[in-house]
């Protein structure tokens, strides 16, 4: 404990430098899914209501193994292929945006294919153009499939940026080679404590943020909530 009274600065600085490459990676991965997701979904075969087969599986498939890639060796190679430095902060963040893609892209067609036909139907039947039902029909009806896989980007990305400090790029990390080299218990804890508070408060702002955004789900909850509460008297009054 006294180690972190004495360090405060150093943590703080090291959480501000972790954010610093974590969010990027989280945002360019989710905004990059979308685009994908919707040519996954138009290149799906003719009646099928699901993608499995073809040129949209096999997209699918291929980033999905993105995330079979060790992470360690990753960010050495980047370098070698960008013309970056080993120490530069821009490999972790490339490198952490292909595992991102590699979960968000599944997630992003998981929650197209969750619209319902004959809602986008109906949209097509009032005049939507196929750009407008898809960002007024069904990017919004798919947001709560594309939020949870946007939640496990964010915490995978966080904890997956402490693995650059091996190259001696400044992050949380920095607390675990720092201290398991100078055998200090008390900032590898520290570290292991901030990454776990970073965790649930970027989870915790993307579940407001998503609330915010996407009011009706909270409307659905609610409602679930009161049909329970109907069924649950209703089997006390029997």
């Amino acid at each position: 404990m006294n180690w972190v009274l004495s360090n405060l600065d150093t943590i703080g600085d090291d959480t501000v430098a972790h954010l610093a490459i974590a969010l990027p990676p989280i945002v360019i991965s989710f905004v990059l899914s979308i685009p994908i997701g919707w040519l996954v979904v138009r290149l799906r075969r003719p009646g099928s209501k699901r993608v499995t087969r073809g040129v949209g599986g096999g997209i699918v498939t291929f980033a999905g193994l993105l995330y079979a890639i060790p992470s360690l060796p990753l960010f050495i190679a980047l370098p070698s292929l960008i013309g970056t430095g080993l120490q530069d902060p821009a490999n972790v963040v490339i490198g952490l945006t292909l595992y991102g893609l590699a979960l968000m892209v599944r997630s992003t067609v998981d929650g197209l294919e969750s619209v319902d036909s004959a809602t986008t139907g109906a949209a097509t039947a009032m005049g939507y153009s196929g750009v407008q039902r898809f960002f007024r029909v069904d990017l919004p009806l798919a947001g709560p499939v594309l939020l949870a896989g946007l939640r496990v980007v964010a915490v995978s990305t966080i904890s997956l940026t402490t693995v650059g400090a091996v190259l001696g790029i400044t992050s949380l990390g920095s607390l675990f080679t720092d201290g398991i080299g100078r055998g200090i218990t008390e900032e590898i804890v520290a570290g292991i404590v901030m990454v776990l508070v970073l965790a649930f408060a970027v989870d915790g702002l993307l579940v407001v943020l998503g609330r915010l955004v996407m009011p009706w789900t909270r409307k659905t909850s609610v409602s679930r909530r009161q049909a329970r509460r109907v069924l649950q008297a209703a089997e006390v009054a029997s």
